[in-house]
This record gives C-alpha cells, sequence and structure tokens, in this order.
C-alpha cells in the first residue's frame, strides 16, 4: 500500500471516524513496554548526574506521543475506498480501493482483550512497508464482525465465518456456515521443540556472547581453575550437562511459544475465503480470498519428518512467502487439510489421503491421487551421483588438508585425522535422505481439477511444493557447466505466488521439455 494522493480519491461523504477512546489506556502501556532500554538508560544517566528529572522526561515524552495517536487518527470507509490519517508532525493519508482487499486480519492481545478491542488490518496482496500498512489500532471488539464482512463483501464472506467478535465468539458459531478443514490439538505440543526455532534464535546469541569476552570470562574462572588438573571425563561431564541443560530450556522456550501462537486454532473454509484463529493470550482471526490460492508446501524438517509430522504452508498470490496454514502437526492432519486445499471438489481419492503412496492405478473411476500424497518420480542415477559428490567432497578436502598441514609439520593432535573418518558416514547418510527426497510429478487435469506440478527437495529442511498450473506464468531450463555434461537441468517454475520460483532440481534434460509441455500444454511453442 502506498500514500494516495487525496485529489485521486472521490469525495465519499462519509464522515471521519476516530478510533475508540480506551486506546488511550492501550497505547501508552504498549509505548512505555516498547522502549524499556531508552527508559533504563534515561534512570541510570539520572543517577550518575544525581538529577531523578531526567528518568522522567523520556517517560513524559512517550506516554505523550502514545496519546495524541488518538488526536491524530481517524479513518472512514467509504462506497469505494477506504482512507486512512495519521501522523503529528507529518501526515499520512492512506487511501485503498476496497476491490482490492484480499485479506482482513484482526488481532487482540491481552490487554485490548480486557478493555474489550482489537485491531483490524487491511491486506492488498502487496508487500508494504511497516508505515504504508492500514492498520486500526485499536476499534470496539463489538464493531469489527460489521466492519470486516463489510470489507470483504467484494469476496462473498459469510458472515457466519467473518463476523466473530474476539472477546466473545464461540467456535461453533464460525463454523456454522463453513466447513472445518483444520483443528489445533493439545497433544501437538510435543512436536515443538523438533523445528528447531529455538536453537536457530538461542545459536546467534550464544554465539555473540562469546564474541564479546564470555568464554574468557569462563574459561578465566576459579571453577575452571578448581578442576583444571582434573580428569577429562568429568570436564566432559560438565559440558554435556550444559548442552543437556540448553536442549531442556530452549525445548520449554518452543512449547511455551507453540500453545502462546498457535492454541486454539482452527481452520475453515466457507468456498470463499480462508478463515484461520488461533491464539492464547494474543487472539489473531485471518481471513484470506482463496481466489489467489495458488497451492501449498508441506514443510518437513528432518527431526518433525522423523516423529511422522510436518508443516503446511498456503501458496497464495501477493502473500508473503510462508504462509501458515498449520504448524508442527502429525502428518496425517496435515494431509487431511491439504487434500481439501488441493482438491475442493473432493475428485482425490480417498486411499490417497488415508495411505500416502497408494497406487491409485488399481483403482477404478475418475478419481486420481491428492497431489499431496501422489507418489513421486525420482531422477535417475546422475541425480544421485551428484547428491554423494556434493556431500562427500568437503570431507575429502578436509581429509586433505589434516593431511597436509601433518606433513608440513603443523603441531596439532593427530586424533583429528580421525575427524573425516566420523564424518563420511554422516555423509553418505545425508546424501542417501537428499536424494530420496528428490523428486516430481504432475497430475493431469480432470473436469474439475487444474493441473498440478509436485516437486520435493532437501534433506535437513525438505519441502514438497504443490503449484496449480494456472499459477505458472514463466519456465527457465537452467543448466551449469557440470549439468550439461551430466545431462541433466534444473526446471525453474515462475509464478506470482508464495516463494516465486518452484525448482524441479537434476532432471534429466530430454524430460525437462516433456515437463514443461505437460504441465501447460502449448507455453513452448514451436521449438
Amino acid at each position: 500500500m502506498t500514500e494516495t494522493d487525496p485529489a485521486a480519491v472521490p469525495e465519499t461523504g462519509q464522515p471521519w471516524l476516530r478510533l475508540d477512546p480506551r486506546m488511550l489506556l492501550v497505547h501508552p502501556v504498549t509505548e512505555v513496554v516498547r522502549y524499556i532500554p531508552v527508559l533504563i538508560g534515561s534512570v541510570i544517566v539520572g543517577a550518575r548526574a544525581e538529577n531523578p528529572m531526567w528518568s522522567l522526561i523520556p517517560l513524559v515524552l512517550i506516554v505523550g506521543f502514545a496519546l495524541s495517536r488518538w488526536f491524530t487518527t481517524t479513518y472512514r470507509v467509504g462506497p469505494t475506498h477506504v482512507e486512512l490519517r495519521t501522523g503529528l508532525i507529518q501526515r499520512k493519508r492512506l487511501a485503498v480501493p476496497r476491490s482490492r482487499i484480499r485479506s482482513v486480519d484482526i488481532e487482540a492481545d491481552l490487554l485490548h482483550r480486557v478493555l474489550g478491542l482489537a485491531v483490524l488490518a487491511i491486506g492488498t496482496g502487496q508487500q508494504a512497508d511497516k508505515g504504508d500498512k492500514f492498520k486500526l489500532d485499536a476499534l470496539d471488539a463489538r464493531l469489527v464482525p460489521q466492519l470486516r464482512g463489510e470489507l470483504l463483501a467484494h469476496t462473498a464472506v459469510t458472515e457466519g465465518v467473518a463476523g466473530q467478535a474476539i472477546s466473545n465468539a464461540t467456535p461453533d458459531a464460525s463454523a456454522a456456515r463453513g466447513r472445518e478443514i483444520g483443528h489445533w490439538r493439545q497433544e501437538w505440543v510435543r512436536y515443538a521443540p523438533l523445528s528447531l526455532t529455538g536453537f536457530a534464535i538461542f545459536a546467534p546469541i550464544v554465539g555473540l556472547a562469546f564474541q564479546f569476552g564470555l568464554g574468557e570470562v569462563i574459561f578465566r574462572s576459579d571453577a575452571v581453575h578448581s578442576v583444571e588438573n582434573g580428569s577429562a571425563l568429568f570436564i566432559a561431564g560438565v559440558i554435556g550437562a550444559l548442552l543437556v541443560a540448553l536442549v531442556l530450556i530452549v525445548s520449554l522456550a518452543s512449547c511455551l511459544r507453540y500453545l502462546a501462537t498457535y492454541y486454539g486454532l482452527r481452520v475453515i473454509d466457507d468456498g470463499t475465503t480462508l478463515h484461520l484463529r488461533h491464539g492464547l493470550f494474543t487472539k489473531r482471526q485471518i481471513t484470506m480470498d482463496l481466489k489467489r490460492f495458488r497451492g501449498a508446501t508441506v514443510n518437513e524438517p528432518l527431526l518433525l519428518r522423523l516423529a511422522g509430522a510436518a508443516e503446511l504452508e498456503a501458496i497464495m498470490t501477493g502473500e508473503k512467502p510462508r504462509v501458515k496454514i498449520l504448524p508442527q502437526a502429525p502428518r496425517a492432519a496435515v494431509d487431511h487439510t491439504l487434500a481439501h486445499l488441493l482438491a475442493p471438489n473432493g475428485t482425490q481419492h480417498p486411499d490417497a489421503v488415508r495411505n500416502p503412496g497408494v497406487d491409485i492405478a488399481k483403482h477404478s473411476g475418475t478419481a486420481q491421487a491428492a497431489p499431496g500424497v501422489v507418489p513421486l518420480i525420482q531422477h535417475g542415477p546422475v541425480a544421485r551421483r551428484r547428491r554423494y559428490i556434493r556431500t562427500l567432497v568437503p570431507v575429502f578436502a578436509l581429509a586433505i588438508l589434516l593431511i597436509a598441514g601433518l606433513l608440513a609439520g603443523v603441531n596439532f593432535s593427530p586424533w583429528w585425522l580421525l575427524l573425516p573418518a566420523l564424518l563420511v558416514p554422516l555423509a553418505i547418510a545425508l546424501a542417501e535422505d537428499r536424494y530420496r527426497g528428490l523428486g516430481h510429478a504432475v497430475l493431469p487435469a480432470t473436469a474439475t481439477d487444474p493441473t498440478w506440478l509436485v516437486t520435493r527437495s532437501g534433506s535437513l529442511d525438505r519441502d514438497r511444493d504443490c503449484l496449480e498450473s494456472p499459477g505458472i506464468i514463466g519456465w527457465t531450463v537452467r543448466q551449469t557447466f557440470f549439468q550439461r555434461r551430466a545431462g541433466i537441468a534444473t526446471v525453474v517454475a515462475a509464478t506470482a505466488a508464495g516463494k516465486r520460483r518452484y525448482l524441479v532440481i537434476d532432471i534429466p534434460i530430454d524430460q525437462a521439455w516433456a515437463l514443461i509441455e505437460t504441465v501447460t500444454p502449448g507455453r513452448l511453442g514451436a521449438r
């Protein structure tokens, strides 16, 4: 969304409205929490200057700025545009055509819910900077259902799905006119630590702490010197205990975050929109226009895959690359929701949903395998060889460097030479898993469903992408020097949705052109 010239927006005759006055109790609290580091710094400065007034000046400015938002923010909903005016020093006016509204998100944290308020954000399918987002914070929660239904009237949103106030909504009411295709269960929390998100957050923090001298402080401490002459086994035990403690802390944090974010998740499809509702402390309601739906991605990180779980993301035009529909959940639940998303007309064979990999050819009738569970075509021995080369070459290079250093007289323990030998089995297992995860399939169009391109790749982080052919806007057949010599290529399907580029990696070159012609007949033209 961008700032619009007021002269370009037709006069609507609608009055300008203000946000709910109760926001005067919300914004000062949220702004003070946001600027806690600044306030702590002002307290330190005031203590050193022996003048406590220094600590009050930033507090007064922050609270005053927060209170000014109510006086400087107005909005109105006209027959063709929705307008928002904000800013104290620099005034800004946003105007969004109502025909371009594709999603309406409603959010309410604990403080908003206590005061009966909600935050309404409009999405148009375009990426917008933080200052250009159309967000109304805060509105009376009782007025939000009617406003959301009015904003999404052009997408034929049913009142039963779109009109639930956050403060007192009941799950049964929102499902009355829509079909529930996904439902969160509390036992799914056990999958939260398996996504490695917590470790990805803590690892940079620990690394930064060691960079600023934490390691030096630890290794020079009296506790370390007291065991310096002790057994190596004891020191290894201490390090192991610290690692176990770190894993437990990160796992607990992941579970708490999972609960707070996805508690009570429900996914409802009413035929025209997809409605998501979740959250423990901060309630969120997301409504997306299914006209912009182009497919789905099943994300299977290694640990989740070993536990029989996965994540489900929607491929939507104009939305952010990853629109999560289901968090870490059992694969059966993911396949159930995926089957409804990809085949809303019910043409997938039921056995394909219950038993992924079933041979649908044995069944009669017009039903076919669901795109989410259809067996994939592997890419042959050349692709397998490339997986092994890419994982084993770094190990052999490390071994050569260690041997060269030892022959050159570099002083290091010969035990380091065992490292490449230990890495070889891991590299072989990784290469084999990467090859098994590599594949593609094409599901031909039926009377009710389009042609589907299904592609999968990765090992530690594996994605199975299901993309419908009408969403593909172009193709690229890419070959590196080594791929040309091996007779393979990487086919890239370009789309305006999701990750924008979906790859079929290391496919034999004679199959690449046939793949493109099968998914989008006539797109290649005369060759």
